[in-house]
């Protein structure tokens, strides 16, 4: 069964930090690229970063370039999101996505993690 367990959310007032975690388990984790998404209210979900499975590679989207920085740790199995100069229009639920090296479409899904800044 596969498992992605995202943590690290929580409540932080504008210009903080956050370091969110996602722990897979079920699937070799170092063929399976990685992203993070977030969801805001009344908003689609929306792509965040990417990393590629060898950790080679990385994409962020223009609204966070220069603030966040995916990461991973394939001996641990574990994809990172370090958030920094947070604003409000950060705030969302933050997933992080699984998706087999050489595919199109992310597979596999947490349950998320409430991300909330305060002004």
């Amino acid at each position: 069964q596969v498992q992605l367990v995202e943590s690290g959310g929580g409540l932080v007032q504008a210009g903080g930090s956050l370091r969110l975690s996602c722990v897979v388990s079920g699937l070799t984790f170092r063929i399976y690229d990685m992203g993070w998404f977030r969801q805001a209210p009344g908003k689609e979900r929306a792509f965040v970063a990417a990393i590629t499975w060898s950790g080679g590679n990385t994409y962020y989207a223009d609204s966070v370039k220069g603030r966040f920085t995916i990461s991973r740790d394939n001996a641990k199995n574990t994809v990172y999101l370090q958030m920094n100069s947070l604003n409000p229009e950060d705030t969302a639920v933050y997933y992080c996505a699984a998706r087999l090296r050489g595919t199109a479409d992310y597979n596999y899904w947490g349950q998320g993690t409430q991300v909330t800044v305060s002004s």
